[in-house]
């Protein structure tokens, strides 16, 4: 017997989070599976994945909430279409955790629950109901599935007076959901698979690291810098100025001619190159990966060159060439981008790192 109210109850609700890296992921991926990773999921764990499928569902979700837990009312995850929330249009999907495939016996109480609630003003019948469970639906569930009429027939038998599933219920209540039962569309109650979950996730900026990094698309094509200095470019072309004084009496105040300068000119523009190789890898990693991991890989980087920068050199010139000659040496084996993380971007992160006064390349400014 479950227990049922028609009492509403607050729903607690958590907005979505920027997305967590979690562990560090690595670009070999787990000793297992993803499929075989799940199984082992608690409860949690697999409704933060399904909430991280549906963002990749493309619907027109105005937000994709996590609602599981005590006093779901039946919610684990709901896809919100407008900013009605839970009174206009939503998707519902509901997460089960179980070590075998789901039963009509699982699925009634929750289809109940959700009529109850409804019912008691919660909220709005859902567009669509999907069920998600590591071994899938059953068989017998998967055939009333794809037969919504015979679907509601086999719910309205198993909520018949006397059933253990009703037992207990308000006679009046257990009127109602039947009545409104009858006259929903069980169109609405669907099966997702963990392939097709596992298809759609792989595109969301989540699967890296969940998963690993053996997944990431190929990064886009990087085409040559734009002519005119962009206000991006400023404070590392300041420091690269800086190199360039140091042995040269011209004048170097306008950075626009740089590159044809006849002695740093082929210098600087390959200095340019690679920093928007590094900036087209930022743009690619930043739908690609979880937020921050694009920023992690600046962080190795500069773990990985600061000694060679601190260290004495002679000159500025010597300095940045040490340093970007050892940035294309730095173990990033580790980290879910290794495979865009080609000698090019590395040397743009430099720069990257310069931008943002983490590292200088004449003497006595070291961070």
């Amino acid at each position: 017997m479950i227990e049922m109210t028609t009492s509403t109850q607050d729903v607690l609700i958590s907005d979505m989070p920027i997305p967590s890296v979690g562990p560090q992921p690595t670009h070999t991926g787990p000793p297992v599976p993803p499929a075989q990773r799940i199984f082992f999921y608690s409860s949690g764990d697999w409704e933060e994945f399904i909430k991280e499928w549906a963002l990749g569902l493309h619907e027109s979700y105005t937000q994709v909430k996590r609602l599981g837990g005590s006093g779901d009312q039946g919610i684990d995850v709901a896809g919100f279409k407008s900013d009605a929330g839970l009174e206009g249009p939503w998707d519902c999907f509901q997460g089960k955790h179980y070590a075998g495939p789901i039963a009509p016996s699982d699925a009634w109480p929750e289809i109940l629950k959700m009529f109850v609630h409804v019912d008691a003003g919660d909220y709005v019948l859902p567009d669509s109901y999907r069920f998600l469970a590591p071994q899938g639906c059953g068989t017998s569930l998967n055939r009333l599935l794809s037969k919504p009429t015979k679907l509601r027939v086999k719910f309205l038998e198993a909520i018949a007076d006397g059933t253990s599933l009703t037992s207990g219920m308000d006679a009046a209540l257990l009127s109602r959901v039947r009545k409104l039962a009858e006259e929903s569309d069980f169109s609405m109650f669907k099966s997702v698979e963990l392939h097709e979950a596992l298809a759609v996730h792989q595109t969301t900026a989540y699967y890296v690291a969940r998963f690993g990094g053996a997944h990431l698309p190929a990064p886009s094509a990087f085409s040559e810098p734009p002519k005119e200095l962009g206000d991006h470019e400023v404070n590392y072309v300041s420091e690269l100025r800086k190199v360039y004084a140091e042995s040269c009496s011209d004048d170097l105040t306008d950075a626009a001619t740089f590159g044809s300068h006849p002695r740093f000119g082929d210098h600087f523009k390959r200095q340019r190159y690679s920093f928007y190789a590094a900036e087209s890898l930022r743009m690619d990693a930043r739908d690609a990966v979880p937020e921050g991991t694009f920023e992690r890989l600046q962080d190795d980087v500069h773990d990985g060159v600061i000694e060679t920068s601190s260290a004495e050199h002679g000159s500025g010139m010597k300095r940045l060439t040490a340093v970007l000659e050892h940035s294309t040496l730095v173990d990033l084996t580790s980290h879910p981008l290794v495979s865009w993380a080609g000698p090019q971007a590395r040397k743009g992160i430099c720069h990257q790192l310069a931008n943002d006064e983490r590292l200088t390349w004449t003497p006595g400014e070291q961070s």
